[in-house]
């Protein structure tokens, strides 16, 4: 059984508060889970220390087992110490699409003419 530390969603609409569970990957998003490991609360501010709210004891349990943290447990394991920390990069991510590549190298070529010199 493949096992993940990831975020159930809770609370109602646009007040989101999240679970922390360790559940299998097979089961639905707020579906069932083995254990509630703690909660996130993205609506408080970053730097309350009541936002993200962890039993590590278990948390590390879990990760000795096996279980695979999501990208955003990764990121919260990371600030609180618990992982070291990865270096991400992903330089195509800030890059445009391919049409809008295309509509800007449109536009320049539009007007390179325009701002070429004329011969009197």
């Amino acid at each position: 059984m493949s096992m993940k530390i990831r975020l159930a969603r809770g609370g109602s609409k646009k007040r989101p508060h999240y679970s922390i569970v360790a559940a299998d990957s097979r089961m639905p998003r707020d579906g069932r889970f083995i254990e509630k490991l703690g909660t996130y609360d993205p609506m408080l501010a970053k730097d309350d220390e009541n936002r993200v709210k962890m039993n590590m004891e278990r948390v590390t349990y879990w990760l000795s087992q096996g279980a695979q943290p999501t990208d955003r447990i990764a990121r919260m394991l990371e600030a609180a110490g618990a992982r070291p920390k990865t270096a991400r990069s992903n330089p195509k991510a800030a890059q445009p699409g391919k049409k809008a590549q295309e509509r800007a190298a449109a536009k320049a070529k539009k007007a390179a003419p325009a701002e070429a010199p004329t011969e009197e």
